[in-house]
């Protein structure tokens, strides 16, 4: 099996690309945006600008599965000036034409890295692979476009198509509220979240890496959708605790009312992260245990050791 890997630099990318050639998966070829990214030399590399003109003919020359990584991520603050434009630009058209010409070329599939957010921002519930979706931002409505124009040429084609809609992924080198989480907490800075009983499912690098590689693999996988995490979910409390752990120091937690904490935000512009860092969003991840046996390789424990030693 011939594979292909965009964004292979990437946060996501470089231990994809390092546990595919470690474990002798597949032959591989990937794309980063610099030149000066380094690979071993049996992995064919391309510098490329990912566009919606972007020629692929060389790259895609005897390739069987496309995992497609590269894309302008989620941006809190964007100084776009039409966010959704940019988003649609670099996301849906760039990556449909990739996909257009992969089908052309013969590839057999293409594995595409969607977000959550794709199902919307937060929930009572689990969000499942089936629910009808409904993205709120530009990046997530833009995932979406994506998803249906790659399901167009994948009836039309015959390619296979695999999507996967990751939550927040942790793991050694996250950024965001993550990193900002971790900063804090090794620190040692008291944080009022004690009184938190929300819920989330966060997705550990190992078990997103360990979900692709069964998407790229697995015969059922063709035409479906799959939520990856962890397979237990956090509150922020816990969440806190466990990053705790793993750094080796005592959590500082303090108790303080839900409602004035979220208060205090709106009242500070914060909303956004209010939400990502003390409200709720769970993702069920069972079509992916069914239709593929794929099971998470660590606990959330596990992951926030591996994510901050």
């Amino acid at each position: 099996m011939r594979c292909l890997i965009t964004g292979a630099a990437g946060f996501v990318g470089g231990p994809l690309v390092e546990r595919l050639y470690g474990e002798r998966i597949c032959e591989l070829a990937v794309t980063t945006r610099s030149a000066a990214a380094s690979f071993p030399t049996s992995v064919r590399h391309f510098p490329i600008e990912i566009t919606s003109e972007t020629d692929w003919a060389v790259v895609l020359e005897g390739i069987d599965v496309i995992v497609h990584l590269a894309a302008r991520v989620h941006i809190m603050n964007d100084r776009a000036d039409d966010p959704l434009a940019e988003f649609r630009r670099i996301n849906t058209a760039a990556t449909l034409n990739l996909a257009e010409q992969a089908a052309r070329a013969g590839v057999k599939r293409f594995v595409f890295i969607s977000s959550i957010k794709v199902n919307g921002e937060e929930n009572d519930r689990p969000f499942r692979h089936d629910d009808t979706p409904m993205p709120i931002d530009p990046y997530g409505i833009s995932k979406l476009e994506t998803e249906i124009g790659l399901h167009e040429i994948a009836a039309r084609t015959g390619m296979e198509v695999v999507v996967i809609r990751p939550p927040l992924v942790y793991g050694p080198g996250a950024r965001g509220n993550f990193a900002l989480l971790v900063g804090l907490v090794r620190k040692k800075i008291p944080l009022p979240f004690a009184s938190l009983k929300n819920r989330r499912t966060l997705v550990a690098l190992p078990n997103l890496v360990d979900l692709i590689i069964v998407g790229m693999k697995h015969p059922g996988a063709a035409g479906q959708t799959f939520l990856a995490g962890d397979g237990e979910d956090l509150s922020t409390p816990r969440l806190i605790e466990g990053i705790a752990a793993g750094l080796g120091v005592k959590p500082m937690l303090l108790p303080f009312p839900p409602a004035l904490l979220q208060m205090g935000a709106r009242v500070a512009g914060k909303d956004a992260v209010y939400q990502r860092l003390c409200g709720s969003l769970q993702v069920d991840i069972s079509h992916a245990r069914d239709v593929l046996g794929w099971s998470p390789l660590v606990t959330p424990r596990e992951g926030l050791k591996l994510a901050v030693t």
